[in-house]
């Protein structure tokens, strides 16, 4: 029997909605919840992520801000330009897309944003917090997976995860929120280092994939009756498409599916709750300036 595949479209769709609603109600307020989104160069893959982001915030009712800069700008004017929306009270969120351009520290960029308006949840104020349990932006796609998890009723209190990956994005803060009292999981993370990784896949109750390489779990690295979430979107040569590739996760899913008893697909899996997680936070971002 195959596994139950894990709609992220629809419960991204429910998130969205809540954060439509919310954002309504301080519009009623009189205030606008806004996002600045800060695209540096023209990367194929980052504009039509920007187009999406800035879609859903028009479908929210929300201002997405979009500040589009050429490939040469320097830092020090990037850093410049999210100095003046870090004072902007009109500006609740800032997002900077990644990746940037060679010649500009990422690093710097991501701790030049002040933490309440870091709704990516990048900045290690917001990662410190997260970290100890304190009240902080989440990570959007980490925080995406638990929602999802917790909308199909899957249990993780007791269960072993492996998380494959181990990136500041995903694999880690993941790590971390897992181990959480509120989850109660009992955490392996994985990565280049790992002897045998099939070994450690085998044991999981619960399988995150986040790796950014096409199909590297096959069926015979996963229990049977096992969880498996797919975080990576790959771009692989299709002639068959207009675009000449189509898009694949980190997990060999035609063959997977017939182990694993849920699983999510790639693309229409964690991807849209990614998005959708954003638009909550740049909300709740809103929210704490009306508050103070």
């Amino acid at each position: 029997m195959s596994a139950t595949i894990i709609d992220g479209t629809s419960i991204a769709k429910e998130v969205r909605a809540k954060a439509a609603s919310d954002a309504a109600e301080l519009k009623a307020n009189g205030i606008l919840p806004c996002l600045a989104v800060i695209l540096v160069g023209d990367n194929p893959a980052s504009i039509s992520y920007v187009t999406g982001k800035e879609k859903a915030l028009a479908e929210a009712g929300m201002e997405g801000r979009d500040i589009r800069l050429k490939g040469e700008t320097t830092e020090q004017e990037l850093l410049n330009l999210i100095n003046e929306l870090n004072k902007d009270p009109t500006v609740h969120g800032i997002l900077v897309q990644l990746p940037l351009p060679a010649h500009i520290d990422e690093d710097r960029v991501i701790m030049a944003i002040a933490p309440e308006k870091d709704v990516d949840g990048f900045h290690p104020v917001n990662v410190g917090n997260m970290m100890i349990g304190r009240k902080s932006y989440l990570p959007c796609t980490p925080h995406g997976v638990l929602v999802m998890l917790k909308t199909m009723g899957i249990e993780t209190k007791g269960a072993r995860t492996v998380v494959v990956g181990r990136s500041n994005i995903v694999g880690k803060p993941l790590s971390v929120l897992l181990v959480r009292k509120e989850y109660n999981s009992t955490v392996t993370i994985c990565h280049t280092g790992t002897k045998d990784l099939a070994e450690e896949t085998r044991r999981a109750d619960i399988l995150i994939a986040a790796v950014g390489s096409p199909k590297v779990i096959t069926a015979d690295m996963v229990k049977k009756g096992a969880v498996v979430i797919d975080v990576g979107v790959n771009r692989i040569p299709d002639s068959s498409k207009k675009s000449g590739f189509r898009l694949c996760g980190d997990v060999d899913f035609e063959s997977v599916k017939e182990v694993a008893s849920y699983i999510t697909p790639v693309p229409g899996g964690v991807g849209p709750m990614t998005i959708a997680m954003l638009m909550s936070n740049t909300v709740e971002a809103a929210q704490k300036a009306q508050n103070k």
